[in-house]
């Protein structure tokens, strides 16, 4: 019976994810990290994960060249922005706003106001999309891209957290067990 409970709540989550807006929070110069790490602390403690979802920092790679050695490092796109899926009530806005560092919502007085889709597009915020796999240990499966593409093989593992499915495909006459995402293979 316990299953089934968890089940229902998550698909309360689900539901409750999609209807959630992206918000911009205003930090501290250079807290953007530690005011993430504090949302999602006291998101945890406070039992609030059905109602903020995600945080953010947005960032971006660069090469860095320094004495002819070329280095790949990161840095923020928006210095002293940090981006929150959520939905507002009273608690999350409590929750956010007075997190230590954050200066408040981005939008008139203290209303926050979502980003649109466009907005969310233009950041570059990877919307994360819930993949429902039909797929359960010893099915058989085709791989339908990476090095082992057209190959037929049978499910041993799923790992559901990680998107991971492992498989055994056979090589040279051997089964050989190897690790695909979900989007790799497709139910034969």
């Amino acid at each position: 019976m316990v299953p089934i409970l968890m089940m229902d709540k998550d698909e309360n989550r689900a539901e409750r994810a999609k209807k959630a807006k992206w918000y911009v929070v205003h930090t501290y110069s250079g807290h953007e990290n530690k005011v993430k790490a504090n949302i999602e602390k006291m998101v945890e403690n406070r039992g609030m994960i059905d109602d903020i979802f995600e945080v953010i920092v947005p960032t971006e790679e660069y090469v860095e060249t320094k004495s002819g050695k070329k280095k790949v490092k990161e840095r923020k796109l928006f210095p002293g922005y940090v981006i929150v899926k959520m939905i507002v009530n009273d608690e999350s806005w409590y929750l956010v706003r007075n997190t230590r560092g954050v200066t408040g919502f981005v939008g008139p007085g203290s209303k926050p106001i979502p980003l649109t889709d466009a907005e969310v597009k233009a950041l570059g915020v990877q919307e994360i999309n819930e993949i429902n796999i039909d797929l359960k240990e010893k099915d058989s499966v085709r791989v339908v891209s990476g090095p082992f593409e057209n190959f037929m093989g049978t499910v041993d593992s799923i790992n559901i957290e990680k998107k991971k499915v492992k498989v055994y495909v056979s090589m040279f006459g051997r089964e050989t067990l190897v690790e695909l995402d979900f989007e790799q293979v497709e139910k034969m």
